[in-house]
């Protein structure tokens, strides 16, 4: 989790000017995002990325110490890169070469903080109203009034920030941020403490206020779910570098480095040689590599550039395989593999069983099916796996 962020930097971030109309500045020009810098952080970290984004969510996804919040403050001009450029469409936020360092109060920047950071002192109004003191009094109402009737929130208008609960806060910091017309949009995990009902009812607002407004908006996540409910693109950070960037199903369903694979969820990882090829079938046969006890696993695959011989990897998420306490007959799954139950472990609602099957694998399945199938430590089973779940990458 990210330290929370302190009350000055919301302040500051907040801050961005608005027309008297309510509508986007007459100044905004193209709203394309486009940065590409370094920031050292200490002797172990380097920021070092280029990236563009277009009107609409791009994720930044990654573990935590990837540099995703770092990347964020550096747009926000919380934070200054070594080297490097920043630019909203003609309007140029850093430059290192032109030594142009636009000031937090300039760079029509929101920023919405994993800590959310309203002022407890005040009521939501007054929360929402914070960034429109060079309004008039009537306009900054008028103002605070039609952003909370958007993100449903006006009954709450006169009572005290410390009074609302954790979704009507979240609701209030966007609200804080969006009525101040940002031209880029920064969200630190902002729905990370939400249930699911509550976060998908924000984010369908929040997809509305841009349907109207259409500004990039960066937002920082570690759920794969979503990813996919929000993003029209995915940016992958790990160690302060890009290591893939594309749509949801390229990068999250379809990774290409195994870096990313880990990070989005496939559990089982393997090297792997393609025995033979299958192009009339749009398929191969991949031998794993087993262990020195193990017996030869080989797996259908789905058919990829590559010849008979060449070392590829293997990737299966513990959750597409089926397990079977009898050998299975008339499947559309291709592979049908033997093994041993070598350890079952609870996970909340999730069992985790290892399976010895030449190889390791961790297969996921509920507690329903554990029970029904009297699974135990050296059940024979067999693992079902469909063609399509194994997921080929470059050694």
């Amino acid at each position: 989790m990210n330290p929370p962020r302190s009350i000055e930097a919301v302040e500051s971030a907040s801050l961005t000017p608005i027309s008297p109309a309510g509508e986007p500045s007459p100044e905004r020009s193209t709203p394309l995002l486009e940065a590409r810098f370094r920031k050292q952080q200490g002797l172990q970290f380097s920021l070092d990325v280029a990236f563009q984004a277009t009107p609409g969510f791009t994720i930044l996804f990654g573990p935590s110490g990837a540099g995703k919040t770092t990347l964020l403050d550096c747009v926000a001009g919380l934070a200054k890169p070594d080297a490097g450029r920043i630019a909203i469409g003609d309007s140029v936020l850093f430059d290192s070469a032109q030594r142009m360092d636009l000031p937090v109060a300039k760079r029509r920047v929101g920023y919405v903080f994993q800590s959310l950071a309203l002022f407890p002192h005040l009521t939501v109004e007054q929360n929402v109203q914070y960034g429109l003191t060079h309004l008039p009094q009537a306009e900054r109402r008028a103002r605070a009034a039609t952003i909370l009737q958007q993100f449903r929130i006006a009954y709450l208008a006169h009572r005290s920030a410390r009074e609302i609960s954790g979704g009507e806060s979240q609701r209030a910091a966007l609200a804080r941020t969006l009525v101040t017309d940002p031209a880029v949009l920064l969200l630190d995990e902002p729905l990370a403490a939400l249930d699911a009902s509550t976060k998908a009812k924000i984010i369908d607002d929040l997809r509305e206020w841009n349907r109207t407004h259409r500004v990039p908006i960066l937002y920082v996540t570690h759920s794969r779910e979503e990813v996919f409910a929000l993003g029209e693109r995915v940016i992958v950070l790990d160690a302060g570098r890009i290591v893939a960037q594309g749509t949801p199903h390229e990068v999250i369903e379809a990774p290409r480095q195994e870096t990313v694979a880990q990070l989005v969820g496939f559990e089982n990882i393997f090297d792997a040689t393609v025995e033979a090829v299958h192009p009339e079938r749009g398929t191969m046969t991949c031998r794993l590599a087993a262990s020195d006890q193990g017996d030869r696993v080989l797996l259908e695959t789905p058919l990829v550039r590559a010849d008979a011989g060449s070392a590829l990897r293997v990737g299966i998420r513990a959750g597409d395989i089926l397990l079977a306490t009898s050998l299975p007959v008339g499947l559309s799954a291709r592979n049908v593999i033997p093994g041993r139950i070598a350890s079952l472990q609870q996970r909340d609602v999730i069992v985790s069983a290892r399976v010895n099957c030449g190889v390791e694998m961790e297969v996921h399945l509920t507690l329903a099916a554990r029970d029904s199938l009297q699974l135990v430590p050296g059940r024979e089973v067999w693992l079902v796996i469909k063609t399509h779940s194994c997921h080929l990458m470059q050694a």
